[in-house]
């Protein structure tokens, strides 16, 4: 199982670049396996550390699916930024990493996010 980490701060949803996409998939939330003895809370956090230097806090579960392009089984979790600025932390996996405005998601996620995800994002404060 993949663990996502929906991060919302300051009206912005962080997203990375992979260096190596996954099927079409390029840009994504920090992601990555749960591991034995871990929830997808805490996979959530670790990657969202491992991956764009953030520390987040899980708050909540979003929603679980098998992700129509790479046929993997995700869960996405609502994360609070704590401290941290977003940066490609580790660059064999990630090429970049960016605060979007939700404008922009669709034409970074041409297929668009999961419904649960994005009635997350719609209901989150743009401030």
């Amino acid at each position: 199982m993949i663990a996502g980490a929906v991060i919302v701060h300051a009206g912005r949803v962080l997203l990375i670049r992979r260096s190596a996409p996954a099927a079409s998939l390029l840009w994504t939330f920090p992601s990555g396996k749960v591991e034995p003895g871990e929830t997808a809370g805490q996979a959530a956090a670790h990657e969202a550390l491992e991956e764009a230097g953030v520390v987040v806090e899980p708050v909540s579960l979003l929603g679980e699916r098998v992700h129509p392009v790479t046929g993997w089984q995700v869960v996405y979790v609502a994360c609070r930024l704590l401290s941290g600025t977003a940066h490609a932390a580790s660059p064999r996996e990630v090429a970049e990493v960016r605060w979007v405005r939700l404008g922009e998601i669709p034409g970074l996620v041409p297929g668009g996010l999961f419904a649960p995800v994005q009635a997350y994002l719609d209901e989150s404060p743009s401030g």
